[in-house]
């Protein structure tokens, strides 16, 4: 298809394509094996142009996949170019630094083949249970020790399975039946995908796809730009102080808004840390353009001609822009907070627009058992959040990943695929900031083993020093601690053992209060202390009232 798209016929082909890639994600999950990919969601689906743009993506899934697989693509072309793809050829990688920024997450790339010739290709993302290495745990010192490497390569030849990279795979990972599934439901999603993108090509009488994606990309971009537009123009700075591994570490942020787009520039963000912590120029990228795209253009398409309005840049080699071998299991801890380093730039220039801070890095429970000849061995993670910022308008969403997106997992599941029983998950009363739109609660978990054998714990957590700020005179939500249920405190990064007997306690930080707290309504902190949200000591301390006074 040549000629001019109709708008209608348009319409109709871009609400399928969006149809195409919701089924692709949702096979994904049905399909998946592990709690990362059936219960979380922690996956990400899309359809690009032979070029490798992403034309549309599924709405599932995490900024921090989605917008970096979206430019992982083009990496795959530069090693099997399209003129080289034959039908039932699957790729795969997950290469740091050309994928979605850590060895635990594998991308999948498939060609989708009309009449002989390659007409697009569909990719999608998920994190697995294990890559092998010193799993989750941010310690090793470089990634040779994170982990299995896969370099952009064949899974599939010809419809075909790589029997040997499999065999690999199973070698070198704790939970090989979990994550041998996933690789087959990474596969299984695209063939998915593509058959639907074939089937609306034939109904839609359409030859190639590229057509109708630059359509979709010209209107795309228009729309993109002229929200652009309506901001003011200007340069605004923000500063960030995250707890960091060894030290406290600084990210830095310029923003420019200009008639080309929107610029971010990391000029004076820390060097890169010793440990897991660091964070691949991939995901900077995919979730300061998210940080923008929530406060610009919520409302548009996310695909390669929105986010090209978006540039951002980080010196070489700090911890935002980490060079190869650094290791970088641990990434988010650096990139879910880029959102809010952008936010608070905004600030300055948008009024009543921009929420408080919020946990930032999820609290995801990472935790591993060795099989001791009686008991049965695992490695689990189980994902969870503290609380999200309050808005201008509403109060913060509890217990709620942002910027993430990810859906906590059942305890119920947890405990039925392992030995670790949750002995509690519940609201953690004040810990949501202050202010007239009160900050989202964190939550408390204890877990413990049902087995007599000691649990590995993987921690690599933040806002343990420095919690969410709030905004507009919004007071900060409650800083995150670990500890053992017999009171010992524990490291908020870094493996470590809970006895037998013991449990493990996780007080998760809540999100920053926005407004003043005395101009938040009687009838609201009334309503917050009969739900258990704010004790009455805690809103005669932080509200300087109860409701009995006023």
């Amino acid at each position: 298809m040549t000629a001019p798209v109709d708008p209608i016929q348009l319409q109709v082909i871009w609400s399928r394509l969006i149809s195409a890639v919701e089924e692709q994600a949702r096979s994904l999950i049905r399909a998946g094996f592990s709690t990362s990919t059936r219960e979380a969601g922690d996956v990400s689906a899309g359809v690009f142009n032979t070029r490798g743009e992403m034309i549309a993506q599924a709405v599932t899934g995490t900024p921090g996949h989605i917008n970096s697989m979206a430019r992982s693509v083009r990496h795959f072309l530069d090693v099997f170019p399209m003129a080289t793809a034959q039908p039932g050829d699957v790729y795969i990688t997950n290469d740091p630094w050309k994928a979605t920024g850590h060895l635990s997450d594998l991308s999948v790339v498939t060609p989708v083949f009309r009449g002989g010739r390659a007409v697009a290709l569909f990719a999608c993302t998920t994190h697995v249970v294990d890559i092998g290495g010193n799993g989750p745990s941010p310690e090793s010192r470089d990634v040779y020790g994170e982990g299995l490497f896969i370099p952009i390569m064949k899974i599939a030849d010809r419809g075909v399975m790589n029997e040997s990279l499999l065999q690999i795979v199973r070698a070198n990972v704790k939970e090989p039946v979990q994550v041998e599934g996933d690789i087959f439901a990474l596969v299984a999603c695209n063939e998915i995908g593509g058959k639907r993108l074939l089937a609306i090509m034939d109904e839609c009488g359409l030859d190639e796809i590229d057509t109708v994606g630059d359509e979709i990309f010209a209107r795309s971009r228009k729309a993109m730009m002229e929200e652009i537009a309506r901001l003011p123009r200007g340069t605004w700075h923000n500063k960030m102080t995250i707890d960091g591994f060894e030290s406290p570490i600084d990210l830095c942020a310029a923003l420019t808004v200009d008639d080309t787009g929107i610029h971010i520039d990391m000029e004076g963000t820390s060097e890169p840390s010793r440990y897991g912590i660091n964070c691949p120029m991939c995901y900077t990228e995919a979730y300061a353009s998210f940080g923008v795209k929530c406060l610009v253009a919520p409302q548009l398409p996310n695909n390669a001609a929105t986010m090209a309005c978006i540039t951002v840049s980080a010196p070489e080699n700090c911890i935002a822009n980490a060079q190869f071998p650094r290791p970088v299991v641990a990434r988010s801890t650096i990139g879910m907070f880029l959102p809010d380093l952008v936010f608070g730039c905004f600030e300055q220039a948008l009024e009543d627009r921009v929420p408080a801070e919020s946990t930032g890095t999820l609290w995801n429970i990472r935790l591993g058992q060795q099989p001791d000849g009686t008991h049965p061995g695992f490695m689990v993670t189980t994902f969870h959040s503290g609380g999200t910022g309050a808005r201008p308008f509403l109060d913060g969403l509890s217990a709620t990943p942002f910027p993430s997106g990810i859906r906590n997992v059942p305890v119920e599941v947890t405990e039925a695929i392992t030995s670790l029983v949750i002995w509690r998950k519940e609201f953690r009363p004040d810990s949501g900031g202050a202010g007239r739109q009160r900050g989202g609660l964190g939550q408390t978990m204890e877990i413990g083993n049902r087995a007599d054998v000691p649990l590995a714990f993987f921690a690599r957590y933040e806002r343990v020093e420095n919690p969410a700020k709030g905004r507009q005179g919004g007071s900060p939500g409650q800083p995150g601690r670990v500890s053992l249920g017999s009171g010992t405190a524990l490291r908020a990064k870094g493996l470590q053992s809970i006895p037998v007997g013991d449990t493990v306690v996780i007080e998760m930080p809540g999100g920053g209060g926005y407004g003043r707290p005395e101009d938040r309504p009687a009838e609201a902190l009334a309503y917050d202390i009969r739900c258990g949200y704010v004790t009455p000591e805690g809103a005669a301390g932080d509200y300087g009232r109860t409701p009995a006074e006023d």
